[in-house]
């Protein structure tokens, strides 16, 4: 299957002049700055945040790219994993004509972006197991299917998808394939990046919200070809990723030690919640996890869920998501807050 970026691409988006910040005109650091209308004064806090922060993240990508193994021209900055969902619906979806491929149970914003972009869903449920249905989904395409979604691992359900079927599913589609692997970190396989050289119609997203302990930062990474990349920088707002966010996240990649240190802490307070859990009478299942969550088939969970929210521990019910019957999903706390998540559903199931 040869890629054709350009019949994918929504016309008047090839030819659109973007917004020229005064930060496009002038790189540089050092100057006397009389462009932009900014305060000349510095900030009422303590820390300077007078002037507008660098459009393209340039000290954050490179960072970034020496971590993950990647140029920074392939690497998109968003507010958040939902920022760069939305710009590419804009991007390459034209509302009441195009489609995209969304596989149930899975993230949501997925469906909101679809609807608030006005584009058409067409959905294909997971197996039983939570795995890719393949032949379901390539009979599923057609020429207005312009995306296909696949959230490894997944979300509510937790597992890791067939690495062989997500290939299948690139080499087979003529539009765009996006792997969301928000919980990356969590996994015991290596990331769809390295994949990147071999398939152009391909785009990985990550965040740093989940194992990076950054989520109130909204800082979300996307990875594809230069080319794709450079349209999604070309409609982004001038100004996506704030000083602060880019300041925070630059000094918290200078400690990957500590974000692996507590990667692992995650994963040993899953396994012994999950052993916890296995011990309540009430609970028939709990679904492999490849996360930071669990999703656990209980008895009765919306009254559960209630009785939880009534002692102040809040998960979500997802008792009503395609595959998902009688399931919550609990994200992993601290060894204090399972033990007292543990303690608190022996007592309203018992």
């Amino acid at each position: 299957m040869e890629f054709d970026l350009n019949r994918l691409l929504r016309p008047h988006i090839a030819t659109l002049k973007p917004y020229s910040s005064a930060r496009d005109e002038y790189s540089g650091k050092e100057g006397i700055f009389l462009d932009a209308n900014e305060n000349p004064f510095g900030s009422i806090t303590e820390e300077v945040f007078n002037r507008y922060p660098d459009p393209y993240q340039k000290d954050l990508k490179a960072r970034i790219g020496q971590i993950k193994g990647i140029d920074p021209s392939r690497l998109f900055l968003g507010n958040g994993s939902d920022e760069a969902i939305d710009l590419l619906f804009r991007a390459f979806c034209r509302p009441g004509v195009d489609n995209v491929i969304l596989l149930p149970p899975t993230y949501g914003m997925y469906e909101v972006s679809a609807g608030i972009n006005d584009v058409a869903t067409i959905k294909v449920p997971l197996t039983a197991d939570f795995q890719l249905d393949v032949p379901a989904i390539l009979a599923a395409f057609n020429p207005q299917s312009k995306i296909l979604f696949i959230c490894s691992p997944n979300n509510p359900s937790g597992n890791k998808l067939n690495r062989t079927d997500i290939r299948t599913l690139i080499s087979s589609f003529e539009g765009l394939v996006v792997v969301d692997e928000a919980y990356i970190d969590f996994s015991d396989e290596p990331s769809f990046i390295g994949d990147l050289d071999h398939h152009p119609n391909l785009l990985v997203m990550q965040t740093f919200s989940k194992a990076w302990g950054l989520a109130s930062l909204r800082l979300g990474m996307a990875y594809a070809s230069a080319e794709i990349i450079s349209i999604l920088n070309k409609i982004k707002p001038p100004y996506n990723i704030s000083g602060l966010t880019q300041a925070k996240v630059l000094a918290a990649l200078q400690d990957l030690s500590s974000m692996h240190r507590m990667t692992a802490d995650i994963l040993d307070a899953r396994e012994q919640l999950q052993s916890g859990l296995l011990k309540l009478p009430a609970v028939h299942k709990i679904h492999p996890s490849h996360a930071n969550f669990l999703l656990v088939q209980i008895n009765r969970p919306k009254e559960i869920y209630n009785e939880l929210v009534r002692h102040k521990i809040i998960v979500r019910d997802r008792s009503k998501v395609t595959l998902c019957e009688g399931c919550l999903r609990i994200t992993v706390g601290t060894p204090t807050e399972n033990k007292q998540l543990l303690e608190v559903l022996s007592q309203i199931t018992s």
